[in-house]
């Protein structure tokens, strides 16, 4: 097969995860309400814990609003990734999704397509996201709002997949609600999306080591120091590594003949 057929298949994939999205204005919606009840709301009663610091990478005195945004961004993306990965339990409960995964294309192949495509709807939540942002008061240098594009693709990458691998090991829909509970709030909650770890260090060391463990942490991080133009290093080597792990552990775990899913239909079998 030629490049043809690669990009005819991605494309057909991301205009079916488009056209899912946009049919879905209710998911549209939700997607913005929760940050953004954050951002105008929640961060009112929260700036009094916070005040005004001077945190890296901003170098400046900060309001609490200006610090939390880049968290929000990355709460959609955490969000969006899980929501994903519903669609594929859904698919694979409706037959669609074995349809996909016997077409000639290779597995990984598919796989990474779905993801990728899944990613760049909710970069586009999230821009819609900071130009209400931007409209409330919070104005990042104009040039960050192109220099955090890749740090959003590879967090909605790493977050993706690691929704991707929990889809694999899950057989029903209803399942996949709870499991997403129990995953997405301790990942948002215990990470720096709210605020910085030295403020957690100074009340819970050992909550301060949970988050610094965290993954969700780094993509935090890597969005908070790209979106005012800056660089992360350590950030970005443990997103692009999760991000590895995760893409990794999910394809093999589709495998019919090896992986979780296998294991899966063998106990369901038994």
């Amino acid at each position: 097969m030629g490049l043809g057929a690669y990009v005819n298949c991605f494309a057909g994939i991301a205009w079916r995860e488009g056209l899912r999205f946009f049919q879905q204005r209710g998911r549209f919606i939700a997607a913005l309400v929760r940050p953004l009840v954050w951002l105008f709301i929640f961060a009112a009663g929260f700036r009094s814990v916070l005040g005004v610091s001077i945190i890296p990478p901003y170098e400046t005195y900060v309001l609490y609003e200006e610090y939390i945004t880049p968290g929000l961004a990355a709460m959609i993306l955490l969000f969006s990734g899980m929501q994903s990965s519903l669609s594929m339990v859904y698919d694979r409960e409706m037959g669609s999704m074995r349809v996909l995964l016997t077409s000639p294309m290779p597995r990984w192949y598919l796989l990474s397509s779905k993801l990728l495509a899944g990613v760049l709807v909710a970069v586009l939540q999230v821009y819609v996201f900071l130009l209400i942002a931007w409209l409330y008061g919070i104005e990042p240098p104009p040039v960050g709002y192109l220099a955090v594009l890749p740090a959003l693709i590879l967090a909605g990458l790493m977050l993706g997949a690691f929704g991707l691998l929990l889809s694999s090991v899950i057989r029903q829909l209803e399942n996949f609600a709870g499991v997403m509970n129990f995953v997405i709030f301790p990942m948002f909650f215990a990470s720096s999306a709210l605020y910085p770890l030295w403020k957690v260090g100074e009340t819970s060391p050992l909550l301060h080591d949970i988050c610094a463990a965290n993954p969700f942490t780094y993509a935090v991080e890597l969005i908070r120091f790209m979106l005012y133009a800056k660089m992360d290093f350590l950030s970005l080597g443990v997103v692009a590594g999760c991000t590895a792990v995760f893409l990794g552990a999910a394809i093999y775990a589709y495998d019919p003949g090896r992986g979780l899913i296998a294991r899966v239909r063998g106990a369901a079998a038994g």
